[in-house]
């Protein structure tokens, strides 16, 4: 079993985030509130591997600077194609597609509320 199996993507705007995350991954979050906690869950399957998460708006929650802090990597098909889309929808790229190794390839951009994004792919 992998260690990490949730995580939380802080936002200051949730709908703002929401749709650039749906626009740049092509998928829906869920959106779900409690009390004063706004959170837009990534789709999950309880059966498959990997960890699940949400993006959260709450006042104790701040997005993490782009050189500190921990990042958070999606696993994609086509790294390009993603960094171009975030791109697009406000975000900003920051490192382009580089390979490492046996273990594939990785970017990483901005998101919309400032977090430092990373995106894997084994091609």
């Amino acid at each position: 079993m992998n260690p990490v199996i949730w995580f939380e993507i802080p936002v200051t705007d949730i709908v703002r985030a929401k749709e650039f995350y749906e626009k740049v991954f092509d998928f829906k979050l869920e959106s779900h509130d409690f009390d004063t906690m706004k959170m837009a869950w990534f789709p999950m399957s309880k059966d498959a591997p990997g960890a699940a998460g949400s993006l959260v708006q709450e006042d104790s929650y701040a997005p993490s600077l782009t050189e500190t802090g921990v990042i958070v990597y999606f696993s994609v098909e086509d790294i390009d194609a993603i960094l171009e889309k975030a791109s697009g929808n406000g975000g900003e790229i920051l490192q382009p597609k580089v390979a490492i190794g046996e273990y594939g390839f990785i970017g990483h951009f901005i998101d919309s509320e400032g977090n430092r994004i990373g995106l894997h792919a084994m091609k």
